[in-house]
Parts: C-alpha cells; sequence; structure tokens
C-alpha cells in the first residue's frame, strides 16, 4: 500500500517513505502502551578476555546478524527466487515480459524485509529497554549505513556497518561515546563527497 506506488522512482524516495512509515507506528505504539521504557528482565552474563568484557547479548547479536546476512545472500545468489528478484530490482519493465510476477516477488521481499526487521527487535532487547520511539536512536545511522554502502547493495552495506561501528567504538573508548557518533557522522559527509553513490555501489 505505501512502496508500491512509489515502485518507479528512486530508492532514496522509497527509503524516505519508509521512514514516514516509522513515525506513524511510533505513534500508534505510544497511544496503545504508553511511553514506558520497557525490557525482557533477562541479564545475560559477560565473556571476560583479560581486560576486555564482552557481554553474551551483544555477542549472539552479532553472530546471529551475521548468519542472517549470510542466508540472505546466498538466497538472493544461487535461489531462483533470489536471481529473480535481483533481476526485478535492476529492470522492472521487462520482467514480467519473462514469465516473473513482480506482484509477488514484491510481497516476497516485503516479507523478508519485515522478517529480519523482527529478528533485529528481538536482538535489540536483549541489550536495551525498549519504549516507542527507540527508533530515533538507530534511525539516523541505519540511514547513513544504507546510503554509505550503496542501496540494494547488501556486501556494502555490511562494510558500511562495520565502519561506522569502528568510527564509535574507538571514538568513545578514545575520547566520549558522543564523540564516537561525531566522527562517524564527519565520515559519512566527507565521503558523500567523495563517492556519492555509496562504497558499492553498481555502475550504471
Amino acid at each position: 500500500l505505501v512502496i508500491r506506488p512509489i515502485l518507479a522512482s528512486e530508492p532514496i524516495n522509497q527509503l524516505l517513505v519508509t521512514g514516514g512509515v516509522l513515525f506513524f507506528l511510533q505513534a500508534l505504539a505510544t497511544l496503545l502502551f504508553g511511553v514506558e521504557f520497557r525490557n525482557l528482565g533477562l541479564s545475560l552474563p559477560s565473556l571476560v578476555l583479560g581486560d576486555i568484557f564482552l557481554p553474551w547479548s551483544r555477542i549472539l547479536a552479532a553472530g546471529t546478524a551475521f548468519l542472517a546476512m549470510l542466508g540472505v545472500w546466498l538466497f538472493l545468489k544461487y535461489t531462483f527466487l533470489g536471481t529473480a528478484i535481483r533481476a526485478i530490482s535492476q529492470d522492472r519493465e521487462i520482467m514480467p515480459l519473462m514469465g516473473a510476477a513482480p506482484d509477488r516477488l514484491y510481497l516476497l521481499t516485503s516479507a523478508i524485509g519485515g522478517g529480519l526487521a523482527g529478528l533485529g527487535a528481538c536482538l535489540l532487547v536483549l541489550q536495551y529497554d525498549v519504549h516507542p520511539a527507540i527508533g530515533l536512536s538507530f534511525g539516523p545511522i541505519t540511514f547513513m549505513i544504507c546510503v554509505l554502502g550503496g542501496l540494494g547493495n547488501l556486501l556494502g552495506g555490511f562494510v558500511a556497518a562495520f565502519v561506522f561501528a569502528q568510527f564509535v567504538s574507538l571514538g568513545g573508548y578514545l575520547l566520549q561515546v558522543e564523540w564516537g557518533y561525531v566522527l562517524a557522522f564527519v565520515f559519512f559527509i566527507a565521503m558523500m563527497f567523495l563517492r556519492p553513490q555509496g562504497l558499492f555501489a553498481r555502475r550504471s
């Protein structure tokens, strides 16, 4: 209902529209559940390596996210449906002439995206207290990761997320956490001048 009318527009427009859906869902969640912080009441131990403490919640989240990314990549690379999804993303007009059903493929990709978002939410509640506006904390940096990696590029998104994580972690360790995000924003702005199409964007 939301994406279909703008399928022919630029990917950035689709990203902005889904951002609008995010704000709508946040307002709806606020009306239904209030603004109170909620958590699972579950505390996982940490893995101790010398002076380094690695919470198992983050290890579990990182491992699960990597496996999910690998599964999506294998699906898109080696299955018929994955090939059809990649093909229709490159040429929406010619694929129906080759027997593909665009509506079914759009429904499938929406289901996969929704499932991955749900998986991310499940991993998130292991680490943070959640509330209706929690998306505002992760929305901007997620947007930058998508743009920097190149819209529609799975490997680019993974590399961009890793690079941003290093800026935030090292900046927070050497200075303060806030400065880590500042450095990440500065890096993003600089890269938009150097490679506005993204790190791994496809050549047109």
